[in-house]
């Protein structure tokens, strides 16, 4: 992660969930990031609308032009570039795992501005929608209005598995040969 708000909002996320895969919705508290506020965006789960926003900080709706609520987070893109940002999210909301990716979009006047995308889970829970929350920010300061966003890299933020307690101390007096109950 190379901006500065996505590293303070996944530093904050991570802090959050714990031992948990990701943190529910209602842990996040708006005012605990409240100097982020303008890059975080929160996006509904429905691949077949594209991934609508549920909540778009000010600079994410300065950046696109409009405000983007109920607008679909995959149309910002290329038709590219669009259906690998509908897999990624798809993924992050599926499988509970982070992606974070390089954007590039054209600026007014045609010249390209460059951007850091973080997307991040929250925990499903039944009978509540899926979401997926995240970052959009820019590295220049004075983007202005940008249109065409296209993705130029991205990577899936694989979490280290933890080893459960009991499992650590079976490691801890094992030693030589392990026999495993159940195995053949």
């Amino acid at each position: 992660m190379k901006h500065p708000s996505s590293r303070a909002f996944f530093a904050y996320w991570d802090k959050k969930r714990g031992t948990a895969r990701a943190p529910d919705r209602a842990d996040i508290d708006p005012a605990a990031v409240r100097g982020l506020l303008g890059d975080i965006f929160v996006l509904s789960c429905e691949p077949k609308l594209g991934f609508p926003f549920r909540v778009a900080g000010t600079r994410v709706c300065a950046l696109a032009g409009t405000d983007l609520k109920d607008q679909s987070f995959a149309a910002l893109f290329t038709p590219a570039s669009r259906s690998e940002i509908e897999e990624i999210t798809t993924i992050v909301a599926d499988e509970t795992l982070g992606a974070i990716a390089g954007v590039t979009a054209a600026r007014e006047d045609g010249s390209k501005a460059h951007l850091e995308l973080l997307l991040l889970p929250f925990n499903a829970r039944p009978h509540t929608p899926v979401s997926v929350t995240g970052v959009l920010a820019p590295f220049d300061d004075e983007c202005g209005t940008l249109s065409a966003f296209t993705l130029t890299s991205w990577r899936y933020l694989h979490q280290p598995e933890k080893l459960l307690p009991r499992a650590i101390r079976k490691l801890q007096i094992a030693r030589g040969l392990m026999v495993y109950e159940g195995l053949r």
